[in-house]
């Protein structure tokens, strides 16, 4: 599908980066994961794969509801520490432990970045525009898919939702990003596929909403800036640079 835009922006001096769903489909990396975890419990331990649904379910609901919108309501830890005790567990730290390296461990044997990312990134710092990374989640794992996906090199800064205190809706890391870089928000585009997440807050400071929509998804028909694969972006980064 052709990138639609409804006027030509300016070429960015910054472009701010979501990271899950938008640098790589994240629903097959969740999918594995999901899966090494619920083989192990039930192979080692005898729990049905509806009970451990169940029971996650309910776990992630409880946490999200508890821990609001902070990084550590994204915690597999956390999720994985709850299942146990809703499955009928005592105290496992050990277990669930296990549990959430082997979900992360499998999760980045899946994960893959979207083609011509890697293009669009060596586009933009070759253009001398800086890139940063605004993600929720916790720290430790988003630095590591960075690594995992040789990326880091390309990246100016990142802030996670756990630095900032809060996710990416709340708006503070946006704030710090923009402070970091050093830019003016008029000259810096926000690249994401979440409308609450990225689209509101970069609308919010003045930056360009940049949607990044999907085969399944739809972009928000406000966003003046939409692309389905970063071969059609970079297209619109090089038109703007002439």
């Amino acid at each position: 599908m052709v990138c639609q835009h409804i006027s030509s922006p300016n070429f960015p001096h910054a472009v701010i980066f979501d990271m899950d769903n938008t640098l790589y489909p994240y629903q097959p990396s969740h999918n594995a994961g999901m899966n090494a975890v619920e083989e192990k419990l039930i192979t080692d331990y005898g729990i049905t794969s509806k009970n451990f649904t169940e029971c996650f379910m309910q776990a992630r609901n409880e946490l999200k509801v508890r821990l609001k919108a902070t990084a550590s309501s994204h915690s597999r830890l956390l999720y994985f520490m709850r299942t146990l005790e809703l499955l009928g567990f005592k105290s496992q730290p050990l277990l669930a432990l296990d549990l959430e390296q082997s979900y992360w461990r499998n999760f980045l044997k899946v994960a893959e970045l979207y083609p011509d990312v890697i293009q669009v990134f060596e586009f933009l710092k070759s253009s001398g525009v800086a890139i940063a990374i605004v993600t929720d989640l916790t720290s430790q794992i988003q630095l590591r898919k960075l690594i995992y996906f040789d990326i880091d090199k390309y990246i100016d800064c990142i802030v996670t939702s756990e630095e900032a205190g809060i996710d990416k809706s709340g708006l503070v890391p946006f704030e710090l990003a923009i402070q970091r870089l050093g830019i003016p928000p008029q000259e810096i585009w926000v690249v994401g596929d979440n409308e609450q997440a990225d689209m509101h807050p970069a609308h919010h400071f003045s930056m360009l909403p940049v949607f990044k929509f999907s085969a399944t998804s739809c972009a928000p028909q406000w966003v003046p800036l939409k692309f389905q694969h970063f071969a059609e972006l970079k297209r619109i980064l090089e038109d703007l640079k002439q």
